[in-house]
């Protein structure tokens, strides 16, 4: 019975876990998918309509690409796009994220009969990489999450009230699985529904007959009403023949086509393989995928004497991997409803757990966090911006990096505490990694009000990498009409001056561009490489971070005079 949890421990790790979820919250380079954008342009698309249906897009083939509730979501919490910031459009996630880990706390505390027990469930899924990537962004996964796992934490909490309701809890699971459906996908429901029947036959003692007339109806209800609510979405939309072509057959039935040779060698190797899928899913743990791995090993070797509860949180995730391995598009991220009954059951086996995976997950702690002190010391005392600016941190980042490495010292070193500590370190090192970036935040990376005065109603041309690269950029430059060039071309300063006539250019830091004599620098700021080649890798790993990692970014008036290029079509599109 090594590394209790107490309740002390409990309280400041839980303290230390809603500041890391809140710390940096509106922040550019917040862990996320790159779906975010895609997102906020579909949502001040729509906005602008004023209109909740139908979405409006003005990138091609994305439009109707998940179901209307994010995106309403998102109208509602920027005000129907009059109050426009990451952290108006983040904070329901946050909401959602923090929802599923109270109710996952008072499951766990009920049939544990633990307070402590509850409180660690919460806090090691919160711990969790990809709760913390998908938790906090613009993105479905909160609330695909939050609404699938009610009715399995429900069944968990309530027991056999649940079990037996005749038409109470069917009709509840119905309606939460349909808001989880109107999230993120209609396809979640086979899973579901799937999940629901092997935990009515596990509560029958897995007799056959029994769930077939005592449940069988249960779970046909629920998934009845689930797809009502969904179906909504096509009663509601004025254009529902878009809704089938664009997201029924183009973005779920697109996903059973073989991607490279065939369907069966796709299944066994590959990218896109089961096995992937399932190193995949336990790398969604991130720091504690060994934890992860430990307790399964140890669930495996005591499934003679597993509990009801924990069978249930088994039969969650076997049913999950089991539907998810048949499409031919196979991600750990379909798989993130559930990481919370991963959890549970770390949470379940935590008393009893090996020293070991703990001890991994601090050696990844004190390698990562090693790196971002490196980075961050060669990046302060390098100077390699010259006399532009100052790439500095504040004491109190590195009073908190040392801070950390030392609890994960503490932590590898003493063994009572190696659990707790390990558990901790997890929510310091993405506090470090925020931090890390934290000058860019600031005058540094972004251009001067100046600037953006100056720039108001007027076209600007910006590089872009990826769908709806300018959504960032309208974060940069709030009053600006964006277009989108090619990212590969940004340095091509002399190219580009006598193309457009606003257009923003990259050079390396330290130098300005040459300009002809009509041109004018309207504003600068300090932007980070997205993608580098093996030769800039190398430099870096060699000492040369900042000079590869970084750019200056300037935004030019030119006297090109062009209407047509208005014509021309955008990148980011």
């Amino acid at each position: 019975m090594r590394g209790s949890f107490s309740y002390r421990s409990a309280l400041l790790i839980l303290f230390l876990g809603v500041f890391t979820y809140l710390y940096g919250l509106d922040s550019r380079f917040a862990p996320k998918n790159g779906d975010e954008y895609p997102y906020m342009h579909i949502v001040r698309m729509t906005a602008e309509a004023g209109n909740w249906l139908p979405l409006q897009s003005e990138m091609d083939g994305i439009k109707n690409t998940k179901p209307p509730l994010i995106f309403w979501q998102g109208i509602a919490s920027s005000h129907w796009g009059s109050e426009w910031s990451l952290l108006n459009l983040r904070w329901p996630s946050i909401l959602y994220t923090g929802l599923t880990a109270f109710f996952l706390f008072l499951a766990v505390r009920r049939f544990s009969g633990k307070t402590q027990t509850g409180l660690l469930a919460g806090l090691v899924w919160l711990s969790f990489f990809a709760t913390y990537r998908y938790g906090r962004p613009f993105l479905t996964d909160p609330p695909e999450v939050f609404w699938l796992s009610l009715p399995f934490l429900a069944l968990l909490y309530w027991g056999k009230c649940a079990f037996e309701s005749k038409f109470f809890f069917p009709v509840l699971a119905g309606i939460c699985f349909g808001l989880a459906l109107f999230a993120k996908s209609f396809a979640y429901i086979v899973p579901a529904s799937f999940a629901l029947g092997l935990y009515y036959w596990r509560w029958r003692q897995w007799s056959i007959p029994k769930v077939l007339l005592q449940d069988l109806y249960k779970v046909f209800l629920a998934a009845v009403l689930a797809i009502g609510v969904f179906a909504l979405w096509f009663a509601l939309d004025p254009y529902p023949e878009a809704v089938w072509r664009e997201f029924v057959l183009g973005e779920n039935a697109g996903k059973f086509a073989a991607r490279n040779s065939n369907y069966v060698l796709d299944l066994m190797r590959g990218g896109d393989s089961i096995w992937l899928l399932l190193l995949t899913t336990l790398a969604n743990a991130g720091l504690f995928t060994f934890v992860l791995i430990s307790t399964l090993l140890q669930c495996w070797r005591e499934r003679r004497f597993l509990d009801i509860e924990e069978s249930l949180l088994l039969l969650l995730v076997v049913a999950f991997f089991i539907v998810f391995s048949f499409p031919s598009q196979r991600s750990g991220r379909y798989l993130l409803p559930v990481m919370p009954a991963f959890a549970a059951l770390i949470a379940l086996h935590w008393d009893r757990l090996p020293l070991w995976g703990f001890r991994i997950a601090l050696l990844l702690q004190l390698l990562v966090l090693s790196v971002l002190l490196w980075i961050a010391a060669n990046l302060q005392l390098s100077g390699f911006m010259g006399q532009v600016a100052s790439w500095t941190y504040s004491y109190c980042h590195w009073i908190a990096m040392a801070a950390s490495i030392a609890i994960v010292l503490v932590g590898l070193f003493k063994r009572t505490q190696t659990k707790t500590l390990a558990l901790a370190a997890c929510f310091l090192t993405y506090c470090a990694l925020t931090s890390s970036l934290a000058p860019l935040e600031g005058q540094l990376g972004r251009y001067s009000e100046a600037s953006i005065a100056q720039l108001q109603g007027k076209d600007v041309w910006i590089p872009c990498d990826y769908r709806a690269k300018d959504e960032e950029y309208r974060l940069l430059l709030p009053g600006a009409k964006l277009h989108g060039y090619l990212a590969k071309d940004a340095s091509d300063v002399s190219g580009l001056t006598s193309t457009y006539p606003l257009v923003a250019v990259h050079t390396p830091l330290g130098s300005t561009p040459a300009l002809c004599d009509s041109c004018q620098i309207v504003g600068q700021r300090i932007e980070m490489r997205a993608r580098h080649s093996n030769e800039e890798i190398q430099e870096m790993l060699r000492g040369q971070i900042g000079k590869q990692l970084f750019v200056h970014e300037y935004l030019i008036a030119t006297p090109v005079t062009n209407p047509e290029l208005l014509n021309v079509k955008d990148v980011c599109r």
